[in-house]
């Protein structure tokens, strides 16, 4: 129908009938009449203005085509401006210049397309003048309503971000937390008091040996409390060569030993920061770097960072596999947003911007993230309240109420 109207018009034949049909067909299509280039229709008796916003260039402008009786008006017949104001309130002008079969602007028309539109123009020395709201990602809540649903907002501003840098490793007893059993004088071990897993206190009797030279029988005692980690004589082994006869660990003290390849050991120091993170489960720390040493293989000139571990009522143990986060470099930057409170919404990555009981959707051109903040280097001006929890319940809002991008 919408075809045969428009070929109609080419021709100079326009019923008036058909005219009304088209109205109906629009109006039950949109809030508003559309024009040929599906832009917004502002009329005004035989005059009207098609509005637009190319989107297909480099940045979104808006065109204008104008119509007289319904027929493409020359654009050099006609001045036009349209001042836009935005949530805030910041107004943002357009004057516009004749170019092909419409009018046009140079400024851009940066995101979000939301606003209060104020449409002036001239034609024939007659003004007309129109106003229309035109939001998108845009709804109101009230504060109780947003504090029952568990908003909270920040204000944007500068921040330190920090340079981080993912480590694997594992948890081991610290060295402190280990001891070496060794019979004082050599000889024949008479008996054995514990096993190997067997828990022992300082100073217990672990062991008794007979003195090769006198012949005597002494004991010998545990020199730290700890679990038995290795046992290397029994009973009727001469001892006493150096050797150790057992071994104990202290299971509450303990150290994540993170690996350092050549690449990464120059960024990192002792006394920087490190998240800890079971790869068994969900336990977590965080600590700092108290030792960089050499690792045991000295071909591959891999470092190990030590990071001492609380115990934790023994969440971690020798042997489980960690990954670390280390903090190796902080920089304040002028603007950032939580990193949490970022949202899709389009092809973009947004806050939710509010301003009294309103929000709106900021698109924002971001830079470095860490887990905590993320830089912003356009999209949303210093100083304003954006949501950082519960913008879910922002955009649930939003897309009930059907405020998408239509121009």
């Amino acid at each position: 129908m919408t075809a045969l109207v428009l070929a109609l018009a080419a021709c100079g034949g326009r019923p008036e009938n058909a005219e009304k049909a088209e109205g109906a067909e629009a109006a039950a299509a949109a809030d508003y009449e559309r024009g040929p280039h599906n832009g917004r229709m502002l009329r005004d008796g035989d005059f009207a203005l098609e509005v637009t916003i190319f989107e297909e260039g480099p940045e979104p402008i808006f065109r204008l085509y104008p119509y007289l009786r319904d027929r493409p008006l020359d654009p050099r017949q006609v001045q036009a401006s349209i001042a836009l104001t935005r949530l805030g309130p910041s107004v943002d002008r357009f004057s516009f210049a004749a170019e092909a079969d419409y009018l046009t602007s140079p400024g851009v028309v940066s995101e979000p397309h939301s606003f209060d539109v104020a449409v002036n123009a001239v034609h024939s020395g007659k003004r007309s003048n129109w106003t229309y709201p035109s939001y998108e990602g845009r709804t109101t809540i009230t504060a109780e309503a947003a504090r029952d649903g568990g908003i909270t907002t920040e204000q944007t501003g500068p921040a330190l971000l920090a340079d981080t840098l993912p480590l694997s490793g594992r948890v081991e007893i610290t060295p402190e937390g280990q001891a070496e059993v060794h019979a004082r004088y050599p000889g024949r071990v008479v008996s054995m008091s514990v096993q190997l897993g067997q828990r022992v206190s300082r100073g217990q009797v672990v062991a008794r040996v007979e003195s090769s030279e006198s012949l005597q029988t002494y004991s010998v005692t545990a020199p730290i409390s700890g679990v038995i980690t290795a046992k290397a004589v029994n009973p009727g082994a001469i001892t006493g060569n150096g050797a150790p006869m057992l071994t104990i660990g202290d299971p509450t003290r303990l150290h994540a030993e993170f690996f350092l390849y050549p690449r990464d050991a120059e960024r990192v120091r002792v006394g920087q920061r490190v998240q800890v993170r079971s790869t068994a489960g969900e336990n977590t720390a965080v600590g700092t770097i108290a030792a960089i040493l050499p690792a045991d293989d000295v071909l591959s000139q891999t470092l190990v960072a030590h990071v001492a571990l609380p115990y934790q009522g023994g969440v971690w143990r020798p042997g489980l596999g960690v990954e670390g986060v280390v903090q190796v470099g902080a920089g304040e930057v002028p603007l950032a947003v939580r990193t949490r409170a970022l949202q899709p919404f389009r092809d973009f990555t947004v806050v939710y911007a509010r301003v009294g009981d309103t929000y709106e959707v900021r698109m924002l051109e971001l830079g470095r993230r860490t887990d905590e903040w993320t830089e912003v280097l356009g999209g949303i001006d210093p100083g304003v309240t954006y949501v950082v929890d519960g913008a879910f319940l922002i955009r649930a809002d939003i897309d009930k109420s059907g405020a998408s991008h239509d121009h």
